[in-house]
């Protein structure tokens, strides 16, 4: 046990699947493994054990921000020994030829988080996916014809921006969308020798302010986890 995670030793996976919200964990395992054990309801932060095709996978909540994700992550690679860590979330699309329930891969993360100038002495460490996982992912989603677009995301700060000039030069440099834990988990990655990605669902778009009706996003983000499910066990 941690301070965050009452999972006991062997409880929790290798590969760890991580959504931002906990009942969106719940969700998933129950969905989409067998034999799904809850195994952490510290602050309401649910995590679940169960099999996915035989393979044993862990569905854990992260709340929102890296802040919270870099709790959680911390834990779960130093504490329990997780290896494999895909965050499976939402986000919102910045160009204008990605479409609401497509699939979005971050190849790389771009962010203005200060998390890492302590680490890194003012260098712009630019966190990326592990590459095996990202080509695994991009395969899986081919595979079952998904709208899939693989590049740079940025990984924000806050939910609500005061500066709308910063979209702009998002859009201007082939950013694909905004979300706000991967570039945490990539650096922890890094830093831990442990294997990460992102694999999202566009739930709204930043410039025409289309967004996925809530009972439509079960059915979008299950395509979601299941290439976040194959590409961990390619």
């Amino acid at each position: 046990m941690t301070v965050h995670i009452g999972a006991k030793p062997g409880e929790i996976a290798e590969t760890v699947l991580l959504p931002g919200d906990p009942y969106r964990a719940k969700w998933a395992a129950e969905t989409f493994l067998e034999d799904a054990v809850c195994v952490n309801k510290v602050r309401g932060m649910l995590g679940f054990t169960g099999t996915w095709k035989g393979n044993r996978v862990t569905i854990h909540g992260t709340g929102m921000g890296m802040p919270s994700l870099s709790i959680y992550v911390n834990e779960l690679i130093q504490e329990y020994g997780a290896k494999t860590l895909i965050r499976i979330g939402s986000c919102g699309a910045i160009q204008e030829n990605i479409n609401v329930r497509d699939v979005v891969i971050a190849m790389a993360t771009t962010s203005t988080t200060s998390m890492n100038n302590s680490v890194f002495h003012g260098a712009n460490f630019a966190p990326c996916a592990d590459w095996a996982l990202l080509k695994a992912a991009v395969t899986a989603a081919e595979k079952r014809d998904t709208p899939v677009h693989v590049g740079n995301i940025f990984s924000s700060d806050v939910f609500y921006s005061e500066h709308p000039d910063l979209d702009t030069q998002l859009e201007r440099h082939n950013v694909l969308a905004v979300e706000m834990e991967a570039a945490e988990l990539y650096t922890l990655a890094a830093r831990h020798n442990a294997r990460a990605l992102a694999v999202l669902t566009v739930s709204d778009h930043l410039k025409t302010h289309e967004a996925l009706p809530s009972d439509q996003r079960e059915r979008s983000f299950g395509d979601m986890v299941e290439i976040a499910l194959e590409a961990a066990f390619n």
